[in-house]
């Protein structure tokens, strides 16, 4: 029987770890008009995101239990708007003895999870579906290692 356990990195050298991660999430032209126009009750979307997704980075061992804890020197959460509504872009600075790439993945979801949610009143039809909205192309897009 396989047993479950963190990997043993007491042996590797500390080093410059950087990771970027991306993704989206599609919202209607009537959300993406509200946004630009400041016309959200719950406040800037992305402003919440970006300190959302701040501390997913911080938090990252917790949600992901075999993670090794990591002092982070940096984290970075941007938004751009794209024809289909927002592309995230986190990344995650630190030196250790291993990497951040985690920790850029669960900045960027937590960010596109908490848009999803001050936005959710927007993107609901009348039945209380989301028949448009859509969180995708979740993906490391560099690691930097030195």
């Amino acid at each position: 029987m396989m047993g479950v356990h963190m990997i043993d990195i007491h042996e590797k050298k500390v080093q410059y770890r950087e990771a970027t991660a991306t993704g989206e999430i599609r919202l209607t032209a009537e959300t993406q008009k509200r946004i630009k126009s400041g016309e959200v009750k719950k406040g800037d979307p992305m402003q919440i995101a970006i300190i959302a997704g701040i501390q997913g980075a911080k938090l990252t061992p917790t949600v992901i239990p075999l993670c090794h804890p990591l002092s982070l020197e940096r984290t970075d959460v941007k938004f751009e708007f794209i024809n289909s509504g927002l592309k995230a872009t986190a990344t995650v600075v630190a030196t250790g003895k291993t990497g951040v790439e985690m920790e850029a993945l669960v900045a960027v979801t937590t960010a596109l999870l908490n848009i999803w949610d001050v936005l959710k009143m927007y993107e609901k039809d009348e039945n209380g579906q989301y028949p448009f909205t859509e969180i995708s192309n979740i993906r490391v897009v560099r690691k930097v290692k030195r």
